[in-house]
């Protein structure tokens, strides 16, 4: 299951480290939470749904058979142990005894027995679920079986040996595959609920699923409140320090009351913003407990729609407008002209004050440190096979996070020249819609500086940036719940991003694979082995050679018995996406400033998965963390980090 996260108020929920503090430890401790939340709670079915607005939640609601500790490391959690088989392929976990399934009352209802995972997996191919591109590659038949189903749970390589032992048998041995672990594709379901609820099972109610994870949902109220209560038959009870969850809705009309709010103790956290009126003050006060978020592994990103079939929201008014900026966009060196004219930086500033403004910033779709090589990071093998495909464009590109890679104007030009010429028939300049959330003032101003920046660097007779002013339900209709590349209503958008689901580089790139990519939505594309897909869609795809990006990514995934080998093909496939920019990269999730008291560091950590919401382990005190105990908490966590991995 692979989660896709929307750029909103909800990706706020981690403001501050994960991990095991070691600093702070004397603090007077509180056992509530509070934030806000933007995005409604939609779907339960953890084995179904990829979308972040959901996962935040439901990670903190099952547990599977491991999960992250503080340092990031894979540890047991409803499997006590597991053993390999010498060759790599079959895994046999032992399931804890005596672990309950709960109702959302906190009723008992059953023991959670092996059976379960098998279950979970057949429900998630009966319902076709979205996030079955992460296993169904690996788990021997199950491929099989979701193409002919007749064949039987049975044909599947999970199965349960007895109540507590569950065996796993993949297709090819995957140094990588303990990490998938912390997915809701491989969570258990009871079978005897998932029958008595019929369709019902995974919906908005709280009453829909079961809960053995370390909290239990009370209320799911659309745009007003989501409400946890510590689930007191977990497991692992001892490691649970919030006897309560609470998240408000928030339009982001008022973003600047969330310090007031929080001196009022409504909130735990407040996000502080240094371009409002107010922030003077807020500094004045909070000198010593302004605390900026670490970043993580997810990747903010604008994407260019290649095959545009709504027009809901435009500013054109001719069919040849729309022809124009459809052939436009599927050129090379036009998207390459509008990505090194973003100012990214000036971008990020309308959120987090120019000091902040180039933190997070990211220069590719996967963190240049998620993986290594002996001797070098995966960002620099990228950045060699990039200088490869085309040694001017990037002969200074430096991959690291946290300064703009790509802005510049003067090539900005030279691109746009290089477009005009390649594309004879189309008359210029070229109108872009970018859906904008008119209620909220920060991302009006992120849009109106993404307009200044593409205008100024390119000129207004070359590129015009129309934006779409549009209320929360239609701008997330058209962009981010887009369930089809048809639906998919703009020119470009920054409304999503992509966060790892388990540690292999596959985990990004493989969301743009042609035939059945995770997010081709956001390309305005159907995948090619789609059989609801249209023509338009397979035309778009030769259109844009991403038949080429498939080939890169398969010859990277047959390497199974090398991961430095392996990681050395995908940054070949990574750099063509890269250089072909049908998505342009803005940011990474966090680099933001706050006031908080959660405990620096007191919550699981991981760069995949379902670990970076969730609230076990946290801890949240009465006062404002200091930087001094933040930088503290910080030093140690890296240190004991270190010693452990």
């Amino acid at each position: 299951m692979k989660k896709i996260f929307a750029l909103s108020l909800a990706v706020l929920l981690v403001l501050t480290g994960c991990g095991q503090s070691k600093g702070g430890g004397s603090a007077e401790l509180s056992n509530k939470y509070s934030y806000v939340y933007s995005t409604d709670l939609n779907m339960l079915d953890y084995t179904v749904s990829m979308k972040a607005t959901d996962g935040d939640h439901f990670g903190n609601f099952v547990d599977g058979l491991y999960e992250n500790d503080p340092y990031g490391n894979f540890v047991p959690a409803l499997a006590e142990s597991h053993t390999v088989s010498d060759d790599g392929l079959v895994y046999t976990y032992k399931i804890r005894q005596g672990v309950k399934w709960v109702t959302n009352t906190g009723d008992e209802y059953a023991e959670v027995k092996a059976q379960d995972w098998v279950t979970g997996i057949e429900h998630a191919v009966a319902e076709n679920s979205q996030s079955l591109p992460i296993v169904i590659g690996s788990i021997k038949g199950l491929a099989e079986y979701r193409e002919n189903p007749a064949l039987g749970i049975e044909s599947v390589g999970m199965k349960a040996l007895d109540d507590y032992t569950l065996e796993v048998t993949l297709n090819q041995p995957e140094t990588f595959w303990q990490s998938k672990l912390v997915y809701g594709i491989l969570y258990p379901i009871n079978a005897e609920f998932l029958k008595n609820q019929g369709d019902a099972f995974g919906g908005a109610d709280p009453s829909s699923i079961l809960y053995n994870g370390p909290y239990v949902l009370v209320n799911n109220t659309a745009k007003s409140e989501i409400r946890y209560e510590k689930n007191k038959a977990y497991w692992d009870e001892k490691n649970v320090f919030l006897d309560e969850i609470k998240l408000i809705y928030d339009d982001g009309k008022k973003p600047d009351e969330f310090i007031n709010r929080m001196e009022k103790g409504e909130l735990t956290t407040a996000r502080v913003y240094p371009n409002s009126p107010g922030y003077a003050q807020v500094k004045e006060k909070y000198a010593d407990n302004i605390i900026t978020s670490d970043t993580n592994g997810t990747t903010f990103y604008a994407t260019f729609n290649v095959n545009r079939a709504s027009y809901n929201h435009t500013s054109k008014t001719t069919d040849q407008e729309k022809a124009d900026t459809q052939a436009a966009i599927q050129n090379r060196s036009f998207r390459q002209a509008i990505g090194h004219a973003f100012d990214r930086g000036s971008y990020n500033a309308q959120s987090v004050g120019d000091d902040l403004k180039s933190v997070a910033l990211r220069n590719t779709l996967i963190p240049p440190t998620f993986v290594t090589v002996p001797g070098h990071d995966y960002g620099q093998l990228v950045t060699a096979e990039m200088q490869a495909l085309d040694a001017e464009l990037y002969k200074d590109f430096k991959i690291e996070d946290g300064h703009d890679a790509l802005y510049n104007p003067e090539v900005a030009k030279g691109l746009i020249e290089k477009a005009k010429a390649e594309l004879p028939g189309v008359t210029f300049p070229i109108r872009i819609d970018v859906p904008v959330l008119q209620t909220s003032e920060i991302q009006v101003n992120m849009a109106k500086s993404l307009k200044q920046s593409v205008e100024t660097s390119l000129g207004t007779e070359n590129v015009q940036i129309d934006l779409q002013l549009l209320d929360k339900d239609p701008y997330y209709n058209a962009t981010y719940f887009a369930e089809s590349g048809a639906q998919s209503d703009f020119d470009l958008s920054t409304a999503s991003g992509w966060g790892p689901d388990y540690l292999d580089p596959m985990t990004y790139l493989n969301i743009f694979n042609s035939r059945n990519g995770d997010v081709l939505q956001v390309l305005g594309l159907d995948g090619s082995t789609n059989p609801n897909g249209n023509a338009s869609s397979v035309d778009a795809i030769k259109a844009v050679r991403l038949a080429e990006f498939d080939a890169l990514l398969d010859a990277a995934a047959a390497i199974t018995d090398s991961p430095e080998a392996r990681f050395k093909e995908f940054a070949k496939a990574e750099a063509w996406l890269n250089n072909e920019m049908l998505f342009i990269p803005i940011y990474a999730q966090g680099g933001t400033p706050s006031v908080t008291t959660t405990v620096p560091y007191s919550r699981t950590w991981g760069w995949s998965g379902l670990s970076t919401n969730r609230f076990k382990f946290m801890k949240v005190q009465k006062e404002p963390v200091t930087v001094a105990q933040r930088d503290e908490a910080k030093k140690a966590w890296d240190a004991e980090r270190t010693k452990q991995n």
